[in-house]
């Protein structure tokens, strides 16, 4: 079809040539001069790359997604500008998808998932600090010490030193927001997911962090003069010990970050100023064949395929009166394909059953 032969030459997402070639453009591509970033990558650390089970994981959900041309030139907008994009639409429209699908295509790695709920606090997505754990294990080292058998006697009036406290670093972990700001030379793509249900201050909260492209972590901050590099662990890794110098986290290349929503709330206009908009529509019947064809390998427009023309009929027919999720009509063709539901006169319960309305009226 039309919309899937336009390949533009400024498309990254999507454009001309193989998923490395394309990566590379994206890596030497010049940046906006106010999204030019400073931080200098860790020689040590190595991200997870194009292998694994998650990266199977991204793969898998990314490579059946079916954009638009609109939604391409939307996505490449932000990848150029190195901009948030924030996708709104229904529930099931595919928003989250979509960052998978800018991953797989651009062989970016693993997705990071940052999934927001109304408890959510910026800190949450930067790093996770088990200070609990950490005071009792030193609690535990001073119990220990008197009793170990190594310890010298002290001299008369001279009182023990107090056992050194565990390192921090182990009780300090990189967050998804967090990891995909670590510098690196290829940008990792970051999902946070349904921003919309999070606490009013969390937009605003990630502001500066948008804007600057880094963030000071304090527990390491206050210990630069004894500890000016700490190595901890990721998102990905607990064990990844990527060295945080002097504190801080800089990005060297702004992450892909894709923020969703289902309008469930209105965000700040300086909220929405600092990002690439995209709203997604349900799709219709062209495009839910072309879904069907990349996730099944069905084409439904072929003359033995009448059975799953009928089910698009009714997926389209039921959405009229009610939210229904792409994913209905695969998990209905997917049945069909398997023989269950297969009698005649279980075609209103099948569809009642796999065909729930998310919104609306009620089975």
């Amino acid at each position: 079809m039309e919309a899937q032969a336009v390949v533009k030459d400024w498309w990254l997402y999507q454009g001309a040539g193989g998923a490395e070639e394309r990566r590379a453009r994206l890596e030497a591509g010049a940046p906006p001069p106010w999204r030019d970033f400073t931080g200098v990558p860790d020689a040590g650390y190595r991200p997870p790359g194009c292998a694994g089970e998650a990266w199977e994981r991204t793969r898998r959900r990314g490579e059946g997604y079916v954009p638009d041309e609109p939604e391409k030139d939307v996505v490449n907008t932000a990848l150029h500008l190195r901009r948030p994009l924030l996708i709104t639409g229904k529930p099931g429209v595919g928003k989250s998808t979509l960052a998978y699908s800018i991953a797989a295509d651009l062989a970016l790695g693993p997705v990071l998932h940052w999934p927001i709920t109304s408890r959510t606090v910026l800190r949450d997505g930067l790093y996770l600090y088990d200070a609990i754990g950490r005071l009792q294990e030193a609690g535990l080292e001073q119990v220990r010490a008197p009793s170990a058998p190594s310890a010298p006697s002290a001299p008369a009036g001279i009182r023990p030193a107090a056992p050194a406290a565990p390192s921090i670093a182990r009780y300090l972990r990189l967050g998804p927001l967090g990891t995909a700001l670590l510098p690196q030379r290829t940008p990792r793509v970051l999902l946070v997911d349904e921003i919309d249900k999070s606490d009013i201050d969390l937009p605003g909260d990630l502001l500066t962090v948008f804007e600057d492209g880094g963030f000071t972590i304090p527990e390491l901050a206050r210990l630069a003069k004894e500890e000016p590099r700490v190595a901890i662990g990721t998102d990905d890794d607990p064990d990844a010990a990527v060295t945080v110098t002097q504190g801080h986290v800089q990005c060297g290349y702004f992450p892909v970050v894709i923020l969703t929503s289902n309008g469930e709330r209105d965000f700040p206009p300086a909220f929405l100023r600092r990002c690439v908009r995209l709203h997604l529509e349900a799709p219709g019947p062209d495009k839910l064949a072309r879904i069907v064809r990349g996730r099944l390998g069905i084409d439904i427009t072929a003359e033995e395929s009448a059975p799953y023309q009928d089910l698009v009929r009714s997926f389209l027919e039921r959405a009229e009166d009610g939210d229904l999720a792409t994913d209905q009509l695969l998990n209905a063709i997917q049945l069909r394909l398997a023989g269950a539901w297969s009698a005649p006169g279980d075609r209103d319960r099948f569809l009642a059953t796999v065909m729930q309305h998310l919104t609306g009226p009620t089975e």
